[in-house]
């Protein structure tokens, strides 16, 4: 029998990140090599990437990536897409046959552009128009899931090893300023194409590595304001109350920070800015249903930028490195030498401290 400090016990998942604030554009094949050395965090359950900046050509357009059942499924859908949007290119996704990845669903990508028609009569903006799209799609198609929805950006994520879905993919012929990663461990969650991560809704994307034990509650919440959690993992709700907090409700990224990971009241009271502290107590106090308690570090991903995130009590592993114009964050400092081995800079951020890496502007 193996004893304690003989047998590596991984603390959850993996997750990683790459971005280049001078917005130059990276193979995906490097994020995916990067997953290799925490081959023990995942269980061959999920694994998945999301890039942005892969879709130069159609970056106009929102590219939808689905999951169908089968082909009745898809046919359908494109019936219900050409009700409301603009279908400009409509095609598989490509992908590799190897032996490790089986049992895949019909994958395809459509870039779409919703019809003013449709925008005008529902009065709504083009972003929130796209949101209530896929909510019906995923809710009220059987057999039909979106799992990417973002413009110039693409999520690729499937059952198996994070650096076979890499492969899968052919991540290698795409190319982006910004790539994230994931390996799945699920505990309590079952193991499936749709509940891979990462989880997008529009251009945001998020990996984690935890358990959320706010779940109940966080869903609850959020599902008031028209969100609907049906991919079966817990991750799911943290994408929406991304979405909800910074697109719906105007916060910055740090005031979300500081809504899901929300500092003590005793932290609060000690603050000596008094401003801060007052905005501070303003969205515990307003906010108190969207707080993610249990182990967690995110990355969160979206147009033009990065944003990593521990828990308050920083239960999860999250590593910080950088290089040249390069930002790399992972659950281990091997990762991001396996990305870029003259790393700089290695630190883990404090609980409930985000880190914040944008893209300059005009570069993406």
């Amino acid at each position: 029998m193996k004893l304690e400090g003989q047998v590596r016990i991984p603390s959850g998942c993996a997750i990683a990140a790459v971005i280049s604030k001078e917005g130059t554009r990276m193979p995906g094949d490097k994020i995916a090599q990067c997953m290799i050395p925490m081959h023990d965090r995942s269980n061959g359950l999920g694994g998945g990437f999301a890039g942005y900046g892969i879709y130069p050509e159609y970056k106009d357009f929102y590219a939808l990536h689905m999951f169908f059942n089968d082909r009745t499924t898809r046919k359908d859908c494109e019936a219900f897409l050409k009700e409301y949007f603009e279908i400009v290119r409509s095609e598989i996704i490509p992908t590799r046959k190897i032996p490790a990845i089986t049992d895949e669903p019909i994958i395809w990508r459509y870039f779409v552009a919703p019809l003013q028609s449709m925008l005008r009569s529902m009065q709504v903006d083009e972003k929130e128009f796209v949101a209530r799209a896929v909510m019906r799609i995923n809710t009220q198609l059987k057999g039909a899931y979106v799992f990417s929805s973002g413009k110039n950006m693409g999520t690729f994520k499937a059952v198996g090893f994070p650096e076979d879905v890499g492969e899968f993919y052919r991540l290698e012929e795409y190319e982006g300023y910004c790539w994230t990663a994931h390996g799945r461990y699920p505990t309590n969650t079952p193991g499936w194409w749709g509940g891979a991560h990462p989880f997008t809704l529009l251009d945001t994307s998020i990996v984690h590595n935890g358990e959320i034990s706010s779940y109940d509650a966080n869903r609850r919440f959020i599902e008031m304001f028209g969100y609907k959690c049906t991919l079966q993992t817990d991750t799911e709700v943290i994408t929406y109350i991304m979405d909800y907090l910074v697109r719906v409700q105007g916060l910055t990224l740090t005031e979300a920070a500081n809504v899901i990971a929300a500092p003590f009241w005793s932290t609060i009271d000690k603050e000596p800015d008094e401003a801060t502290k007052k905005r501070l107590a303003f969205l515990r106090t307003v906010f108190p249903s969207l707080l993610v308690t249990g182990p967690f570090s995110i990355v969160v991903g979206f147009t033009g930028g990065l944003m990593a995130l521990n828990d308050r009590l920083k239960l999860r592993s999250m590593v910080v490195g950088e290089k040249d114009d390069r930002v790399f964050i992972a659950s281990e400092e091997a990762a991001i030498r396996a990305m870029e081995p003259e790393a700089e800079n290695i630190w883990s951020p404090a609980g409930g401290e985000p880190v914040i890496v944008r893209v300059k502007e005009g570069a993406y």
